[in-house]
């Protein structure tokens, strides 16, 4: 375990939720109400293209519902992102999405860490944004929000950034994450639109990086219809699932050991692990030492929703998160929820927060297991009153509605200081 634990940040900013009660920027970084706009928009459709890197997890699940709801909405749509990453899924996700969009999807080459080959991909962004002229160029993560504010930028064309986690979980003192904050301090004053999906990542961009200098909106990401419909769980279901990428920031170490903590207060605990990555190995092994591989399946990737029927009860025990998606999806298909109170995670359960159990805490996790073990249907009632929570506030009409009204409000301020900029030459010159 202290091996695994000492990759995480062990030297991290304080959490988000402390910061913005110390200093009040949770309040100032609150997004305001916003007029939601109709689907059969009246006003100028928007010319908009979105670039990030890789195609996989919730940045790419974001994008996707983005640009499918925007181009629904009769914008202009057109995406750039790696081609060397996300395999048979992203192709197939990608190509569905192809027809709806007016630019299409355009795949280049975009090195994970800073790179020289970064040249050869801003050069095609460039190019790409002088055929189409965009209004709204929007960087998704680390890289993709680099790649928008380094590229020349066309008259009018306002351009945001949402990090999306990205830079904000890199470890202090790790050369790619130094770079990228720096680089961020940088790029602050050529951002029109900060766009977060959480107030968490709001405050912890503004308490590790800089006070972002362009205009700041939260709007939090969202699910569908379809994902409310009830969960059938599997007869052969685990008592928890993991579903998630295979790495130590997930956790899953954690939620082992809890396991083990379980098992020697004399209860089983049996867990099924959906996901992939590349700590998967060093998970399967540590289980053998902790001496509950036997209770444990790991089953590589499965789409979420058929990952959730593979347990009663969803486990995130993840050390740091932006507003998980994997969270939104289960609790709207009403699955009993044990998760850890870092990131946004606290926004999505809002009343029901005390729940959330500390991070990196393998006793407070073996407690809350063994709770849930002893006590369904108290989890479960805890779960129909988060999906009426995530139903009311996390959809994707309201994430694709409010971005678009952030768009705008921040063309119709870049455009209102051109115009008194031109108002002041103007008299200069008389």
């Amino acid at each position: 375990m202290a091996d695994l634990a000492a990759e995480v940040l062990d030297d991290r900013p304080p959490q988000a939720a402390d910061f913005m009660a110390e200093s009040g920027v949770g309040i100032a970084l609150r997004a305001p109400s916003i007029a939601i706009e109709p689907h059969a928009s009246a006003t100028k459709s928007l010319k908009i293209l979105h670039v990030f890197r890789s195609p996989v997890g919730g940045l790419f699940r974001h994008v996707l519902d983005v640009a499918r709801g925007q181009a629904g909405r009769g914008h202009h749509v057109g995406l750039i992102v790696d081609s060397t990453t996300g395999g048979r899924r992203a192709e197939a996700a990608l190509a569905e999405l192809k027809p709806h969009l007016a630019f299409g999807i355009e795949r280049i080459a975009i090195p994970r860490q800073p790179s020289p080959r970064d040249m050869v991909a801003l050069r095609h962004v460039a190019r790409r944004i002088a055929a189409i002229a965009p209004d709204v160029l929007h960087g998704h993560g680390a890289k993709g929000a680099a790649l928008v504010r380094l590229a020349p930028r066309r008259d009018g064309a306002i351009r945001v950034c949402t990090p999306h986690g990205g830079t904000l979980v890199y470890a202090p003192g790790a050369l790619a994450g130094g770079f990228y904050r720096w680089l961020e301090r940088l790029m602050s004053s050529r951002t029109d639109l900060f766009l977060f999906e959480s107030n968490f990542a709001a405050a912890e961009f503004t308490c590790t990086i800089a006070r972002p200098r362009g205009p700041v909106r939260v709007v939090c990401n969202g699910v569908g219809g379809a994902e409310f419909a009830p969960l059938a769980v599997a007869p052969d279901a685990s008592d928890v699932v993991f579903v998630g990428e295979l790495r130590v920031l997930k956790g899953v170490d954690v939620l082992l050991e809890a396991m083990a903590i379980v098992k020697r207060a004399g209860r089983i605990v049996r867990a099924t692990i959906a996901g992939e990555g590349p700590d998967a190995q060093r998970f399967k092994d540590l289980s053998k030492r902790l001496e509950v591989a036997d209770q444990t399946r790991f089953v590589g990737h499965v789409p979420a929703r058929e990952a959730f029927a593979m347990g009663r009860v969803l486990v995130m025990p993840s050390r740091a998160e932006s507003l998980p998606y994997v969270i939104l999806e289960a609790a709207a298909a009403g699955m009993p929820i044990i998760a850890t109170r870092v990131g946004g995670i606290p926004e999505i359960f809002g009343p029901q927060s005390f729940r959330l159990v500390p991070p990196d805490d393998a006793a407070a996790l073996a407690k809350a297991l063994g709770e849930a073990m002893a006590d369904p249907e108290e989890l479960l009632r805890a779960a129909e009153s988060l999906k009426a929570r995530v139903r009311a506030h996390f959809t994707i009409d309201a994430m694709v509605d409010g971005g678009l009204a952030a768009y705008r409000d921040a063309i119709h301020a870049r455009n209102l200081n051109a115009r008194n900029l031109t108002r002041q030459e103007s008299r200069q010159c008389a």
